[in-house]
């Protein structure tokens, strides 16, 4: 419990706004409701939200004591009330999530809260299951990542252990992700390998492809296979062998098969707001010991609803 008396500078608030100010962290539909508990007391009771407070008002805040720290990229996760959230699996080692397009794996510069890592954290704080007063160095992380505008699978370590030996598998591929898209013509061959080189141009914040060696660049291999085309578009399978910044899009792209919807490598936005790609099916395939993710062995997870498929290839109805 915390306490506080009302100076002349904050007589005259609302007991909320107040409190908005005292305890920055604290997300405001969690405030509403500690006050409705009286969790929040004036002179010792309950009060309104709206109460006007009083120079000399003793105020006492039954509040978890890390909402009263300052506010920081690492305790962001306290500003969100309700984690938004698609589980597709979750154990007492990791989660296995379906992130949205549109919505950034961690903090930058234009966003701090909603985040999928900040999601995580309050998902797993608000189960009493983590908390960094816990902790003298951990905190559930993510094990792979996925572009802002793209959607699809990304696995959370609970504990450091499982973050430990999932690296270690993703590192060496003892899993396979596989990610759908949507390119704009036909391919040829309908299935293959694209091999090339990729360079980063941080100043555009994209990569370019080229077809021999060159200073910088790294090896890009996907190999695909088209699933069905329809109305000028190929409805494409695709398998990356490494894991280049927008390696599916760029060498689509390079191709001459830009993927529908890619404002940044294909010829425009086609009237959607993000570009038709996700990675929608991950495959556990251990060749040797997973320890405490032992279980996951020989198991595979699919997203059945992807957006751009239920749009531009529908099953046909019987």
């Amino acid at each position: 419990m915390k306490e506080f008396t009302i100076g002349p500078n904050d007589a005259g608030q609302r007991l909320d706004r107040w409190l908005a100010k005292a305890v920055p962290l604290l997300p405001a539909p969690l405030a509403q409701k500690y006050i409705r508990l009286k969790r929040v007391k004036v002179n010792g009771k309950g009060s309104r939200r709206d109460a006007r407070l009083e120079r000399g008002d003793a105020l006492q805040l039954y509040i978890n004591d890390e909402f009263f720290d300052t506010p920081t990229p690492d305790n962001a996760f306290l500003r969100v009330d309700k984690p938004r959230l698609t589980i597709l699996y979750e154990d007492e080692y990791l989660l296995l999530l379906d992130k949205p397009p549109g919505m950034v794996v961690h903090p930058d510069d234009k966003e701090q809260v909603n985040t999928l890592i900040t999601h995580v954290q309050a998902y797993l704080y608000q189960k009493k299951e983590w908390s960094p007063r816990w902790e003298n160095a951990f905190a559930p992380a993510l094990c792979n990542r996925i572009d802002r505008n793209t959607g699809g699978i990304v696995i959370a370590a609970k504990t450091a252990e499982a973050l430990r030996v999932m690296n270690q598998k993703i590192r060496d591929r003892e899993l396979q992700k596989l990610y759908l898209c949507v390119v704009h013509g036909v391919m040829e061959p309908r299935d293959g390998r694209l091999k090339g080189y990729v360079l980063k141009d941080q100043d555009r914040a994209r990569v370019r492809v080229f077809d021999r060696p060159v200073p910088g660049g790294k090896t890009a291999v996907t190999v695909y296979r088209t699933l069905e085309t329809r109305n000028g578009l190929s409805l494409v399978e695709c398998d990356l062998i490494t894991g280049r910044t927008h390696q599916i899009r760029a060498q689509f792209a390079a191709a001459g098969r830009p993927l529908l919807g890619d404002g940044k490598y294909g010829r425009e936005r086609d009237g959607r707001r993000f570009q038709a790609l996700y990675s929608y099916k991950l495959k556990f395939q251990f060749t040797t010991d997973a320890g405490c993710l032992e279980r996951l062995n020989g198991r595979e997870w699919t997203v059945e609803d992807v957006d751009f498929v239920n749009e531009y290839f529908p099953k046909e109805k019987a």
